[in-house]
């Protein structure tokens, strides 16, 4: 049986985008080979004619699922008018909604911590993506006409949803989400004083 020209494309976009999305659900060394290339039709065997290992897929996934956050967290901005578009981000990305989807959520929120034991590679890749959220952070606040340090805002963004994310709690978990907010918002009343 022949396939579509685009079919071998199509395939590995598949396994990079199921990929992100579990490894962001259940992490990355819990989900197997057989089991990913089961949820989208294929067998294990298949999986080595796109990736050389399974380690070449983390670093794919993660990359492309951190640059699809980035660039919905942009667009999502642009809705808004300049000064009001930092605390729309937090205000959506410090969400229940955010925290109760991590396959669609931000990597660095699901998968930071484990991408920090992975080959240097992988966290090069994956550095490379932060920076880019960084950047993002450091233009919404010019936009904005805040000056603060665009890795605190980070820093306090995706830690407390992590740490939301990581307890059974509901009340506790969302002091974490509150907390976040509040520090944000504290950057952004620094600065209007």
């Amino acid at each position: 049986m022949r396939y579509a020209k685009h079919h071998k494309s199509e395939t590995r976009r598949d396994i990079v985008e199921t990929a992100s999305r579990r490894f962001r659900e259940e992490g990355v060394d819990t989900v197997g080979i057989a089991s990913l290339m089961a949820d989208i039709g294929l067998t294990a065997g298949g999986f080595y004619a796109h990736f050389e290992s399974k380690e070449a897929l983390v670093a794919e996934a993660c990359n492309d699922g951190l640059a699809i956050t980035i660039a919905q967290l942009r667009e999502y901005v642009n809705y808004h008018p300049p000064g009001q578009r930092l605390s729309a981000l937090a205000d959506a990305y410090l969400s229940p909604r955010h925290r109760d989807a991590p396959g669609y959520g931000c990597v660095i929120a699901a998968n930071g911590a484990e991408i920090a034991r992975r080959p240097p590679e992988t966290r090069a890749l994956f550095a490379s993506q932060l920076n880019e959220w960084i950047a993002l952070i450091g233009e919404i606040l010019q936009e904005d006409g805040l000056s603060a340090n665009p890795a605190s805002i980070v820093s306090a963004m995706t830690g407390s949803m992590i740490l939301a994310r990581s307890v059974d709690d509901p009340v506790l978990s969302a002091s974490f989400l509150e907390s976040g907010l509040r520090a944000v918002q504290a950057c952004i009343a620094t600065n209007q004083t």
